[in-house]
């Protein structure tokens, strides 16, 4: 359409609001910098109209004709904990955002996803940061299957749906969304208004046409994704992809996921040839675990429908300042401290004037608290210099008082004794809901209080 039949406003993020001119505060919701730039169809009378929109026809399906069937609806792309994590593989028509650090290896799972899923349909890759070169280079690097593999460096979102229309691929991946621009609006790359414009009709292209489109996303200093909030709500499914730069292993989580569970995990081991996937995530943060040491206990936490097992390490020492520091690398801090409380009233160890430092191993984020039992006994073994028994696991919750029961004890319970551990400290009121005939080969300890759990000691 003629640029001169929109014009530019501001909208305010909080209420909605608009006004012709930028303002430091909303008139209507009183909010401070909360006006935006945005591009409107202009009318013939007053005011401001909605948003410029399509004139084409609308086609309307009936519902009983639609297909559902997996091998309709999903492509499998062959990364196993990708898969894991989507729901079961790239639902036709979705539009997925991935975000994460610079340098986490967003461009490079994209770039083995386009070669796995490339000998099923075509793959269109559009770059705004690189060149065709350097994709070139890469792919080269990751030994990806070039054949159906076609690139564009383009930033302008109309060119962009223009290619997609004609060409029509199986997958489009955009790289990255911060990268393009809406001719209509006047504003810089990566302003708000142009991040929302080219998502929107990004979404409207690939619902139209049903071709998966995944958009990698920069995060702010925050961790969120940089842009409007409104970019989220847009997508179907938002994933983050996670770790520590100076260790090897990657964690991809979903934040949204319309077409599956936002609780599944997938786990990726950074190498020079690219990411490869983790099978047995309890195997490789297991391994290398100090036999005889005390501070250290094994806990188990459940990653979806996944359990995993880490390893849990406590230090505790005499303090050299007035008051005594805590520190967790892992684990929440505040229920860090509250475990501590615990060990002081119900326990009877004084810790009042002792460092304490949590860690966990191999980078992950235990957020559940069927990892306090665990963290208890890590704490009272590196403060009496006494080692957890190598092939003991506690699971349970600690609570104010006692210990209480955990979900999913029993997929926890089947994965501790396929990895080798021949006891379990579990809540005692619990073990009237397991079959011990499925743990032969496991001694189950069923305590209520923490203490109990430390004379296990």
């Amino acid at each position: 359409m003629p640029k001169e039949k929109f014009k530019t406003v501001y909208v305010c993020t909080s209420c909605g609001e608009a006004s012709p001119r930028w303002m430091g505060r909303c008139p209507s919701c009183g909010e401070w910098n909360t006006m935006v730039e945005d591009i409107v169809k202009e009318t013939k009378g007053k005011g401001v109209s909605a948003p410029a929109t399509g004139n084409a026809a609308i086609i309307a399906s009936r519902l009983k004709d639609i297909s559902t069937t997996e091998e309709h609806s999903r492509i499998i792309t062959g990364i196993s904990e990708l898969d894991r994590v989507l729901g079961g593989g790239i639902v036709l028509g979705s539009v997925v955002l991935l975000g994460g650090e610079p340098g986490a290896g967003k461009s490079t799972l994209l770039l083995q996803l386009c070669g796995a899923i490339s000998r099923q349909v075509n793959v269109l890759y559009i770059t705004g940061e690189e060149s065709t070169r350097q994709i070139k280079l890469r792919a080269t690097r990751l030994r990806v299957e070039e054949e159906n593999i076609m690139l564009a460096a383009e930033t302008d979102i109309g060119s962009i749906c223009d290619l997609v229309e004609q060409t029509k691929p199986g997958i489009v991946v955009i790289d990255s969304i911060q990268t393009m621009h809406c001719a209509e609006i006047s504003s810089s790359a990566g302003s708000v208004s142009q991040v929302k414009e080219c998502t929107a009709r990004l979404l409207t292209v690939a619902k139209t046409l049903e071709i998966p489109t995944f958009i990698v996303g920069h995060v702010n200093k925050d961790g969120a994704i940089a842009g409007p909030k409104v970019m989220e709500h847009i997508v179907d499914t938002v994933l983050y992809f996670e770790g520590d730069k100076m260790l090897p292993y990657r964690v991809l989580r979903a934040a949204k996921n319309r077409y599956g569970s936002t609780n599944e995990i997938g786990m990726f081991d950074m190498t020079g040839t690219g990411l490869k996937v983790i099978e047995n995530p309890s195997k490789l943060l297991l391994e290398g675990r100090p036999i005889g040491v005390s501070g250290n206990c094994v806990a188990c936490t459940m990653e979806g429908t996944r359990p995993i097992l880490s390893e849990i390490q406590a230090l505790v020492t005499k303090t050299g300042f007035g008051t005594p520091r805590r520190a967790a690398s892992g684990f929440d801090f505040n229920r860090m401290n509250l475990l501590l409380a615990v060990l002081e009233k119900r326990a009877g160890y004084f810790l009042g004037n002792l460092d304490v430092y949590i860690n966990i191993v191999g980078g992950l984020e235990l957020d559940e608290t069927a990892c306090d039992l665990s963290v208890c006994l890590a704490v009272v073994s590196s403060l009496m210099d006494k080692p957890v028994p190598d092939d003991m696991i506690a699971i349970g919750e600690v609570g104010l008082a006692v210990v209480r029961n955990v979900t999913n004890l029993e997929y926890r319970l089947r994965e501790s004794q396929r990895m080798g551990f021949v006891r379990a400290v579990v809540p005692k009121h619990s073990l009237a809901q397991i079959d011990p005939k499925e743990f032969n080969t496991m001694e189950l300890l069923g305590v209520t209080y923490v203490k109990q759990a430390i004379q296990l000691l």
